[in-house]
């Protein structure tokens, strides 16, 4: 039997190991079939639930609810997508706010709904800093991000620049030299925020089958080993795990992220380090680093991992692994007064990456197959938000959310999502991005390697982001 407590720290943090709920034992029809008891498949039972009460809804997971990317991510719940500029670049300004708004508000929309539903999942909007610092280097690309969040809709009461007191007046970062802040972001455990929900959708006569793999999707149709589901509409909830269902690992592939978690540290120790809001925080690396100082106060750290050969997902990891000690030295340089503490969780999951980097919320009524995903790393929030888009999608109601530029009714998946290239190319790319990465942060570090100068090195680095485009 698995140790679901070792998933992550916060599978770590719940009181008693998690119950598995019934398999799928025979054939069965329904008004819906969502694949995945992750957070895009519970909130859009939750809301087509809500709105329609008499829907026969039933959830189909392939281990138990929040096992993937939702009980194992580092728990931000932030009023932003990545890749949402490349669909409101072509709006008008006034659209463009009204989104912005729209994603600020759902960060507080999830915090009532968790509220509402009795969920204790140490919700805490404490906003999140986006800091330059350690090399000078950091700071031409934060102040290029802020530039791009002015453009993309967000006003200077949504972000702002924090020069180096006021970064030190919140977070005391090796040679901190400035930071964004936005107060638009939350922190959360996300373990206990998923299997919370699970239960509330359960309290609410949706159906989950847990240890039911599917093995493939069909329009109305889906199939797994012990039974197949025939459902006016079918939902893949997959993201990070697309590649295990026939088909739809052509468009968005898992890559992986891994996180560290120290013992819970002194009064004395965080009167040092900050974070006195909890706030979230990123420094400005390539290596997408990323943490938060959780409720029982641990310092929670995070760094973009990689992508294994042939799109297949990750979920076993052992702190013993060698792609930890990066995160720590990360860490560590960041914190050097985090030095002589302990590291006792480290975990890892798969998420999802479309092709065309960015998100989306699709359905299509001819095939009665309803999709989202495409969050790039940064699901927590956007699932809830596209959750509750996808059901108003599917009982066709004209809302704000129908509107936004993530929504896409009725469009096959061909007219959205791009495909992936085959392999050898995707597993060669990311390795030369990373490669990249890796290289430009010694450079800045001047730690020894190659040295052609550090304008060539954000050239290359500039030029090997656009592959990622």
């Amino acid at each position: 039997m698995n140790n679901y407590k070792n998933t992550s720290l916060w599978f770590n943090t719940m009181d008693q190991e998690p119950t598995v709920r019934n398999p799928l034992t025979s054939d069965i029809d329904a008004d819906v079939a969502i694949i995945g008891a992750g957070y895009t498949g519970l909130w859009t039972a939750y809301y087509l639930k809500s709105l329609k009460p008499e829907l026969n809804i039933v959830i189909l997971e392939a281990d138990i609810a929040g096992y993937g990317a939702s009980g194992r991510n580092g728990g931000w719940v932030a009023g932003f997508i990545t890749g949402l500029d490349k669909y409101v670049a072509p709006m008008p300004m006034d659209a463009r706010r009204e989104c912005c708004r729209v994603l600020f508000d759902n960060v507080d929309e999830i915090g009532a709904r968790l509220q509402e539903e009795s969920i204790n999942a140490d919700f805490n909007k404490g906003g999140v800093l986006y800091a330059a610092a350690r090399y000078p280097e950091q700071e031409r690309l934060q102040r290029k991000l802020l530039k791009q969040l002015y453009e993309t809709g967000h006003t200077e009461e949504d972000c702002y620049w924090l020069d180096a007191q006021q970064l030190e007046d919140k977070v005391r970062l090796r040679n901190g030299l400035g930071a964004i802040f936005k107060p638009h972001c939350a922190t959360v455990n996300p373990a206990r925020m998923v299997r919370g929900l699970a239960d509330a959708v359960e309290a609410m006569g949706v159906k989950i089958y847990e240890k039911t793999r599917v093995s493939a999707v069909k329009p109305r149709k889906v199939t797994t080993a012990s039974g197949t589901v025939s459902a006016t509409t079918v939902v893949p909830a997959l993201e990070g795990y697309s590649s295990t269902v026939s088909g739809f690992g052509r468009y968005v592939i898992p890559v992986q992220s891994l996180i560290i978690a120290t013992e819970p540290l002194s009064d004395s120790l965080w009167d040092e380090i900050g974070l006195n809001n909890r706030e979230a925080f990123c420094d400005g690396s390539r290596m997408v680093s990323y943490g938060q100082k959780s409720a029982d106060g641990r310092m929670i750290f995070g760094a973009r991992g990689g992508y294994v050969y042939g799109g297949k997902p990750r979920s076993d990891f052992s702190l013993k692994d060698e792609d930890f000690r990066i995160r720590e030295e990360l860490m560590f340089d960041l914190f050097p007064m985090l030095k002589d503490v302990n590291i006792t969780h480290g975990w890892g999951g798969s998420l999802g990456m479309p092709r065309n980097f960015a998100p989306h919320a699709i359905y299509d009524a001819e095939s009665g197959i309803a999709t989202a995903g495409g969050y790039g790393g940064q699901g927590v929030a956007p699932s809830h938000l596209f959750g509750r888009t996808l059901a108003d999608l599917i009982l066709n109601r004209d809302t704000v959310y129908t509107q936004m530029p993530w929504a896409f009714n009725h469009a096959p998946h061909k007219r959205v999502l791009r495909r992936w290239e085959p392999e050898p190319f995707r597993w060669i790319t990311s390795k030369t991005i990373v490669k990249a990465f890796t290289w430009e942060e010694n450079l800045y570090q001047d730690k020894p390697g190659p040295s052609l100068g550090k304008s060539v090195a954000n050239k290359v680095s500039d030029t090997l982001s656009l592959l990622m485009r």
